[in-house]
């Protein structure tokens, strides 16, 4: 009888993006000031090989969809990008990974069978966005990692309008297509946790800042939870957590994560892997979640 392959959930993890990180290897003033998520990245990027992923699945905060959900589901990535949010903290970063057209295939298919609407690409000029590529740059380039092959990269936009419920679903069905593929998978939440800027008349005064008190007590108490693993106390509250602190890109790769590994039912405690730091007013860290036997 021949055997049958499944793919499998290897990792997930929330992590940070920050343009600052990009910033903290330039040559400058700055150099240096983001080194522990620099070294929680890679961290993350070490955990995925030793665990046996050959894909990261980024939930891109910076792909933010206004209607329905998408997958990039090109063969290969490759360019040079330049921040058109933040083009004096992101230019000039050259990129150029595999892509994963099969595992993105079947994501669509089990979005779509759970009752939502997505879209797998395949287009010339969609490029990845930053969200992803900081990330990469130090999880997934050889210079960076000792050498290693670059597993493939597939990412998946975040609906700005979609709900906690919906993004729930999202995950549930990318975990359902994993499965079906023969890919090892390691997931990627990739955005902050609270996101509120200063305004713009003082927010070069906010490069190592908090916008808001009361975002950061709310970080440290979601914080709390994840590393104590009262995962659904902090579901109960998500969609509040979202409004209240102004969720970046709806809070949608938090919700898909938490779809991936159980909802309410996922007991795991959550491991950081660097300390609570703010950045340009919002709120980051790096959250390694054991991925259920």
């Amino acid at each position: 009888m021949e055997e049958v392959t499944m793919g499998e959930l290897v990792l997930a993890a929330k992590i940070t993006h920050v343009p600052s990180i990009w910033l903290s290897i330039q040559p400058g003033k700055n150099h240096g000031i983001r080194k522990p998520a620099e070294e929680g990245l890679a961290e993350v990027g070490r955990r995925a090989r030793e665990r046996g992923a050959d894909t990261f699945l980024v939930a891109d905060s910076h792909w933010m969809n206004s209607m329905s959900f998408h997958v990039n589901g090109k063969s290969r990535h490759s360019g040079s990008y330049a921040s058109h949010e933040l083009p004096h903290f992101i230019a000039d970063l050259e990129y150029d990974y595999d892509g994963a057209a099969d595992l993105a295939a079947l994501i669509g298919e089990e979005i779509n069978a759970g009752g939502q609407k997505a879209m797998v690409h395949d287009v010339k000029d969609l490029g990845l966005e930053y969200a992803t590529l900081v990330p990469m740059h130090f999880m997934n380039r050889p210079e960076n990692t000792g050498g290693a092959q670059p597993l493939k990269v597939l990412p998946i936009g975040c609906n700005i309008y979609s709900t906690i419920d919906e993004n729930r679903r999202v995950g549930e069905a990318m975990l359902r297509a994993i499965k079906r593929s023969d890919r090892k998978v390691a997931f990627l939440a990739s955005g902050s946790l609270s996101h509120q800027f200063p305004t713009n008349e003082i927010s070069s005064q906010y490069l190592n800042k908090i916008s808001n008190p009361f975002n950061e007590q709310a970080d440290r108490v979601v914080l709390d939870q994840w590393r104590e693993g009262r995962i659904a106390e902090f579901l109960e509250t998500l969609p509040t957590y979202n409004e209240r602190c102004t969720g970046e890109a709806a809070m949608a790769d938090t919700a898909m994560m938490f779809g991936l590994l159980g909802w309410k039912d996922y007991s795991g405690r959550g491991e950081q892997l660097c300390d609570y730091f703010p950045s340009s007013g919002t709120g980051q860290v790096i959250v390694d979640f054991p991925v259920p036997a």
